[in-house]
């Protein structure tokens, strides 16, 4: 019987004589390359004629639960971050330290040594089970030209979603209330109908929604917000009667087929806004992480 190719490890211990522990550790630092790539596994099998370099000069990659590539753009004033899915935007009861505020200033710091000044103040929030992008102010000044931008709604915000059901385009302006008259978050007036004058503390809110690709019993689809409300995008699409793929709270009136996912297939595609210090308007783009991309392959029609 033919014996098996050699694993990298093996090949690594092999050119520079260190013990198994270190040889392995110099794949997952991210030291070691088989054909020019970077190979993390240490237990991968080498083919023959494959060249494995080990370079021990190559920073050590970074572990942790936010990845540097998350950083998208940092300054004194502001930093974009690109949220994982899963992960909180800011705590959800006190002494909660598993957030995205927090690993970013610990990224920060690690990534600019010692007495860098990694403060964030935050002035918008995703969901738990959104990614996308983020800004976090780093000064109280930027913080406070970032709010009132978002108050006055001039900020950039263009998510994309997967959708149930064949969606095509509409602009959808209600007004959002706590409680739409069955202990749910909705709209004013559309489960219950409505009697007077819309409640004072019914909050405007204006969805731009556009199909960018008809899938099979699906839509992905852009939302661009010209409004920033709780739940708004999920809100809107389910009363269009297009819940969101993976949608758990407002698809309790769908009655088609649903499409299951581990969680709502929306994410925060463009952010931009005017930059608090230079006064010019930036703009930031982040593709939708594997596994939403993985949904909208599974879901693309198949040809006969």
């Amino acid at each position: 019987m033919k014996p098996p190719e050699p694993t990298v490890a093996a090949v690594v211990r092999e050119q520079t004589g260190v013990a198994w522990s270190r040889a392995r550790r110099l794949c997952t630092e991210g030291r070691v390359t088989v054909n020019g790539q970077r190979c993390l596994d240490p237990a991968s099998r080498v083919s023959p004629g494959a060249v494995v370099v080990v370079d021990e000069r190559v920073p050590k990659l970074r572990t942790g639960p936010l990845a540097e590539s998350a950083i998208v753009f940092s300054d004194r004033d502001v930093v974009v971050v690109d949220k994982p899915v899963g992960m909180l935007s800011v705590a959800d009861e006190p002494g909660n330290r598993d957030t995205l505020a927090d690993y970013t200033r610990t990224l920060l710091r690690s990534l600019g040594g010692r007495g860098v000044d990694a403060k964030l103040c935050v002035v918008h929030r995703l969901d738990k089970d959104t990614s996308g992008l983020m800004v976090f102010a780093r000064t109280a000044d930027a913080k406070r030209i970032l709010a009132a931008q978002f108050r006055a709604h001039d900020i950039d915000r263009v998510y994309h979603a997967i959708a149930h059901g064949a969606v095509t385009a509409t602009r959808v302006e209600t007004y959002l209330i706590m409680d739409r008259g069955d202990g749910m978050r909705g709209s004013y007036g559309y489960f219950r109908r409505s009697k007077g004058d819309i409640p004072i503390e019914a909050k405007r809110s204006v969805t731009h929604i556009s199909p960018i690709v008809w899938l099979a019993g699906a839509t992905l689809v852009e939302c661009r917000l010209e409004t920033g409300r709780q739940h708004q995008i999920r809100i809107h699409m389910s009363e269009l009667g297009h819940p969101l793929v993976g949608e758990r709270v407002y698809i309790r009136d769908y009655a088609g087929v649903r499409i299951e996912s581990v969680r709502p297939m929306l994410h925060a595609q463009t952010l931009g806004f005017v930059h608090p210090r230079t006064a010019k308007r930036v703009w930031f783009q982040r593709e939708p992480p594997d596994d939403f991309q993985a949904m909208i392959e599974a879901l693309r029609p198949t040809r006969g």
